[in-house]
């Protein structure tokens, strides 16, 4: 039997977040090192549905929704509370009423179609269904004969040769038919009548990267000022649009000394950060091994400067840690805690910035003996 992989929170964190910016499943599981697909599918369900709670449980100790440990808190439970109220007010209104107002075959495909978001037993809960009454239904559906949707998918990937996949598929079929996607696939599917057009295989283009060691080894401690840096991007999902926040933190007084906000991750974006500091001979500057930082301009920036350059290993956020906690610590002191998480963009980057000269000047910490990052600099100095 394979063994089972705990992935620890900022791990689940992290692909959560590539996913809200739409980065692909494949994408992600190969930048974190992720073994099943399936994995990242639950994760973004829990998230969804406000069971943040189960991100934090370990293998084997997942409950489903109403069961198991308390929420965190009781604002996080009244939350999901009010979503799964409003799931169910929000359901469409020829599915809604007792068993006896509804039409079986509206219920049996309306729950096939959200079959991946939630699970049966709570989809065929907020329609008011019992489980014996859903399945029933089903079988009667299914003894009646072929779903017509199958023959008309058959029909159409035959005339266009085998040449499309499931969303052109989805489109001819809107026409004429009020049809899901994911339904569409999953016929697709189990027809063996996918998509036969065989994938271009590209060469990697771009400049060469770099990959350096991992000097670091999760020694977060530094004795001097701008002795020892870290930096990171994370995702920014609360305004109109996406944007993206690269810093830099030093690590003998948790300082954020750079920072940047922008609607692109590219290597411009880094730059832009990597410029706001000095010559720094001798300092030690950790990234991870994302494509900006390994790019021939990123590195050629750094050796300008006398840095020398760490990355973590790959699928190891921890080797990061520092600040994969800042930028955490950031959304949950403003975006969740203030209820942020729909706002516009301009309020996205005024918050970003205030936090950010809060928690340098302001903000204390235990371990720099209750002194905000600047004040204890200067009394370092």
């Amino acid at each position: 039997m394979a063994t089972r992989v705990s992935y620890p929170l900022e791990v689940k964190m992290k692909a959560i977040e590539m996913r809200l910016a739409g980065i692909p499943v494949k994408e992600v599981m190969d930048q974190l090192n992720i073994r099943n697909r399936s994995q990242v599918k639950a994760w973004m369900k829990w998230y969804r549905s406000g069971e943040l709670n189960r991100l934090e449980q370990p293998v084997g100790k997942q409950y489903s929704y109403g069961k198991g440990p308390e929420y965190a808190t009781e604002l996080e439970k009244v939350k999901a509370e009010n979503r799964f109220l409003k799931q169910q007010v929000d359901l469409p209104k020829k599915v809604q009423g007792n068993g006896k107002e509804v039409s079986p075959k509206i219920v049996v495909e309306w729950i096939e179609s959200v079959r991946e978001e939630v699970s049966v037993t709570q989809a065929y809960a907020w329609i008011g269904v019992t489980r014996a009454t859903y399945y029933r239904w089903k079988a009667a559906l299914a003894s009646k004969g072929e779903d017509p949707i199958v023959g008309k998918i058959s029909e159409l990937c035959r005339e266009h040769k085998f040449r499309y996949g499931y969303r052109k598929i989805t489109a001819l079929l809107r026409r004429e038919h009020k049809v899901n996607h994911k339904r569409v696939q999953r016929i697709m599917q189990c027809e063996g009548t996918q998509c036969r057009v065989r994938v271009k295989k590209r060469k990697p283009t771009g400049q060469p990267s770099y990959i350096a060691e991992h000097l670091l080894k999760r020694e977060f401690k530094a004795d001097a000022p701008m002795q020892k840096l870290v930096t990171d991007i994370t995702y920014l999902p609360f305004g109109g649009r996406m944007l993206y926040l690269s810093s830099i933190l030093d690590l003998f007084n948790g300082e954020v000394v750079a920072y940047s906000i922008a609607d692109k991750q590219d290597t411009a974006f880094v730059l832009e950060t990597l410029h706001q500091l000095p010559s720094l001979p001798g300092t030690i500057l950790h990234s991870d091994q994302g494509s900006v930082y390994t790019s021939q301009a990123y590195q050629e920036a750094i050796k300008g400067k006398g840095i020398t350059m760490s990355m973590s290993r790959k699928g190891t956020p921890a080797d990061n840690a520092p600040i994969e906690s800042f930028h955490s610590t950031l959304k949950s002191e403003t975006f969740y805690l203030e209820d942020l998480t729909c706002t516009t963009t301009a309020i996205v980057v005024q918050t970003v910035r205030d936090y950010i000269t809060y928690y340098n000047s302001i903000r204390i910490q235990t371990k720099l003996n209750n002194l905000s990052p600047v004040h204890f600099r200067q009394l370092a100095a």
